[in-house]
């Protein structure tokens, strides 16, 4: 049994990977962290699991793509006076091997055995197929 536990997520309004990584970049500088924070509305009840190791799963167009290290948990608060979570993750997106996911809200757990195996270092420079092929091959099991 591993002692850590991952989150999955919805990446809205990036086609791929380096869309997701060019915006964290202008928003890191922007911050003034010098590393990317997603900020959710709600807190994780399992927050030690998550920092014992876990990463933020990501998911484009109904398939995870990449993965990053969760680094730490920051307490952010809204403009509305609302406490929120400031995810910040480590700036380096590890690719996965795809894996597809039915839309949902929000962010889930993802346990480490349900979590897609990291593609070999040199698979993660190579041209990435279009969105749409990779669901249609990860959804019949050939990737």
């Amino acid at each position: 049994m591993s002692d850590h536990i991952n989150l999955v997520k919805l990446c809205v309004g990036a086609e791929k990977v380096e869309d997701l990584l060019a915006w964290q970049a202008q928003r890191a500088a922007q911050n003034g962290l010098g590393v990317p924070r997603h900020v959710t509305r709600m807190w994780p009840k399992r927050d030690a699991e998550l920092l014992n190791g876990g990463s933020l799963y990501w998911v484009f167009k109904g398939v995870i793509l990449a993965r990053q290290t969760i680094l730490r948990l920051d307490a952010v608060m809204g403009e509305d006076g609302i406490k929120r979570c400031g995810i910040v993750l480590d700036p380096e997106a590890v690719r996965t091997a795809p894996s597809p996911r039915k839309p949902f809200q929000g962010w889930r757990y993802l346990r480490p055995e349900d979590a897609p195996p990291d593609l070999r270092a040199g698979r993660s420079s190579e041209d990435t197929l279009p969105p749409s092929l990779e669901t249609a091959l990860a959804e019949i099991g050939v990737l």
